[in-house]
């Protein structure tokens, strides 16, 4: 895949999803976690760039929405289903879902929706999703108590880019080389030449120590599980709640991750617990080592009268002997149980086994002084030791732990990956659910495996291809538009259950008539929510839907007010593009007579109707001059209504569903026709009509306004 190909994807994203492990298949698969760890790049911006390589895959033009309007609902849909996302994950990824006017994408996604509509959504399982979040890549690396070492400048450059974590040093011969292991805990030599040289300290000789990165700087691999600990075994959670097939021995990796801390190093080893206790506590246990010599020694000093003859006195003068020749003479017994018991103490206190004990006594000398004062270059000796001990055992373990977590790496991704697209199909099943929503069949068979090909050539398709369908009638020309069988818009603010169920169906040019607030715009609204989701692969808020597989949708709401000469003639402008080459197109209009004076209006309707029937476009036009465009049209264009039933206490009584080929009454006729009822009933007391000079029923005023609507 041409990276740059992608919409939207310059020189500098690609190069940024060039360094992503198996870029193609993120791309291909709208994996939105694995192209936001390219560098630079957002989880937003990779929903983004995940849309275009969809469209690219699928020679896709991404204008299927053409209206403001269109692209709304769009929106608002879209926002339905994020609201039913636990992760930022799932609804990013909801974002790469979008209406298109290919078979193979609308394909692609109704595979994946009806999956997803099989799901159940536990609430256990939507909180297990709360912990789970895309992995994070471990970041910069680096270790301080290791290096390499070579002697060849070509092999120097080649440590270095293999395995950046660690400093490289360029040493001439085997004294370098030990010089380099008084500075660093452990230095691995990748010369061949070394082998076989015997030097103090920790000095590994690997000539293939760049072959297998991992097995040198463990803190790669573990870096990784340590920073994603929470997230993976969140993951965890969600496959064992869920009952999913795990991608990876989920046991194994718990056992993993329990012996990782978060800083990467290793946690449940007694033995480097002890070690890294003793190097932290060294200097604390060393002064409490010494105030326990000399608290026994004051003691001793106290408890004991010391005689000192002249001439004893007058030799340690001579001799320039100071309170150290004393306590040699006269507490030399006390001044070697102070010094064991400091020995002892720092001993205890560090939890010294036998060959670091030996070490650590050489911190109190035998000579006596006062007060008693521990060796510095000892303790630096015992310090050096622990440290190297301990990163020898902590190399060792982190070895150890990384051989056993460096093969799930891969399958842990899976495992994440896995846990955050079922919050995508959660979100779809909750959608279906709550809309109580079917996939929708596409009656012109492009769907179901017929090749693509132009708007004309699909036309043609609808008009002379016949399929059977699943209620064995055959889908004919008179399919070619949308059918909807008890739909419900899911853009209703009003609770699901208090919505009435809507019928319609309309194949090529219609106008719906209907009473104000009787539900014209709702419906389409209806209708536009549901080739929408059906163009986006997902099940549609209705019993049963059959349509046609448009090339774009264009919805014109209902405009506020007169459009002024330049607006007025852009919508024109507008139109006359559409009717030019709308053959494949879906137009949705609501009150166009709203945009100039209804007689012309009327005429201009008229017009763009008859070009879309000549088109064979599917179109609704919403309009209460429905019987005067009727009259104006050069075909015979069907009108359909939403009728009310009548007045309930002011209220309208609605049909919300449109009756095929009925001109609606309008609302001020309902009302004419209810005061007209309630006059001639109170015209008279007994009920009888006023009469003219020769006897005739004189017609009372709201029948005559009535006999207007007629």
């Amino acid at each position: 895949m041409d990276l740059e190909s992608i919409p939207g994807v310059g020189e500098k994203t690609a190069r940024a999803l060039a360094e992503l492990d198996d870029a193609e298949r993120a791309l291909r698969t709208g994996d939105v976690a694995a192209i936001a760890t390219a560098p630079g790049i957002t989880q937003g911006r990779a929903a983004r760039i995940a849309r275009g390589a969809i469209r690219f895959e699928h020679d896709d033009p991404g204008t299927f929405l053409a209206t403001d309007r269109a692209r709304e609902v769009y929106r608002k849909l879209l926002d339905l289903l994020k609201e039913r996302t636990v992760t930022e994950y799932a609804a990013q990824r909801l974002e790469t879902i979008y209406p298109s006017s290919r078979r193979s994408r609308i394909a692609e996604v109704q595979e994946f929706a009806t999956e997803a509509l099989e799901r159940e959504p536990d609430p256990a399982v939507l909180e297990a999703l709360e912990g789970v979040e895309p992995l994070r890549e471990a970041g910069d690396v680096r270790v301080r108590e290791r290096c390499l070492a070579t002697t060849d400048a070509e092999r120097y450059s080649d440590a270095r880019e293999a395995i950046p974590e660690l400093s490289v040093e360029v040493v001439e011969d085997a004294q370098g080389l030990a010089e380099l292991a008084r500075g660093y805990a452990t230095v691995i030599a990748l010369d061949e030449s070394f082998a076989g040289v015997a030097l103090e300290g920790d000095v590994q000789i690997r000539p293939a120590a760049l072959e297998n990165p991992a097995e040198i700087v463990p803190e790669r691999p573990l870096s990784f599980f340590a920073r994603n600990r929470d997230r993976l075994q969140a993951a965890v959670d969600v496959h064992r709640t869920a009952g999913l097939e795990p991608p990876c021995d989920i046991e194994a990796l718990e056992d993993g991750l329990s012996r990782l801390e978060e800083d990467g190093t290793v946690a449940g080893d007694e033995e480097l617990d002890r070690l890294t206790m003793a190097v932290d506590d060294l200097d604390a246990a060393a002064s409490a080592a010494e105030s326990v010599a000399n608290d026994r020694l004051r003691e001793a000093i106290r408890e004991q009268d010391v005689t000192i003859e002249g001439s004893d006195l007058l030799s340690l003068v001579e001799r320039g002997a100071g309170v150290d020749s004393l306590l040699s003479r006269e507490l030399a017994d006390d001044y070697a149980a102070a010094v064991e018991a400091a020995r002892d103490h720092l001993v205890d206190a560090l939890g010294l086994d036998q060959g670091e004990a030996k070490i650590a006594r050489r911190a109190f000398g035998d000579e006596p002084t006062f007060p008693v004062e521990r060796d510095e270059d000892a303790v630096g000796r015992l310090r050096e030791e622990l440290t190297a001990a301990r990163e020898r055992r902590a190399g060792r373990l982190k070895r150890d732990l990384a051989a056993d977590l460096a093969d799930q790496r891969e399958s842990a991704r899976d495992l994440v990956r896995d846990a955050l697209e079922l919050d995508v199909e959660l979100a779809i099943a909750r959608f279906g659910r709550d809309f109580e929503c079917t996939m929708p069949e596409f009656v012109d068979g492009e769907v179901r495996g017929v090749s693509e090909a132009s708007s004309a050539e699909r036309r043609s398709a609808d008009i002379r291809t016949a399929e059977p369908r699943d209620d064995g009638e055959t889908a004919s020309q008179s399919d070619a538009g949308f059918a909807i069988e008890a739909g419900h818009s899911p853009l209703l603010e009003e609770p699901f259950e208090s919505i009435d169920p809507v019928d319609y169906a309309v194949s090529g040019v219609a106008l719906l008539s209907g009473v104000n607030s009787g539900g014209k715009t709702s419906t389409l609204d209806l209708v536009a929510s549901t080739v929408v989701l059906a163009h986006m692969g997902l099940p549609v808020p209705a019993d049963r839907v059959r349509l046609r597989r448009f090339d774009d949708l264009h919805y014109h709401a209902k405009t506020q007010g007169t459009l002024e000469a330049g607006a007025f003639e852009s919508t024109v402008r507008e139109f006359a593009d559409l009717a030019e080459g709308g053959e494949g197109s879906l137009v949705l209009v609501d009150e166009l007579e709203s945009i100039t004076e209804p007689g012309a209006s009327a005429k201009i309707i008229a017009g763009i109707l008859e070009a879309l029937s000549e088109n064979g476009a599917t179109a609704v036009f919403v309009s209460h001059l429905a019987d005067e465009i009727r009259e104006m049209t050069d075909f015979d264009v069907t009108v359909d209504g939403i009728e009310a039933v009548g007045l309930v206490d002011g209220d309208l009584e609605v049909n919300r569903s449109p009756v095929k080929d009925h001109l609606a009454r309008s609302t001020p006729e309902l009302i004419v026709e209810k005061l007209a009822t309630e006059s001639r009933e109170t015209a008279e007391p007994n009920g009888e009509a006023a009469t003219t000079t020769d006897g005739a029923a004189e017609p009372l005023f709201y029948d005559r306004l009535l006999e207007k609507f007629e």
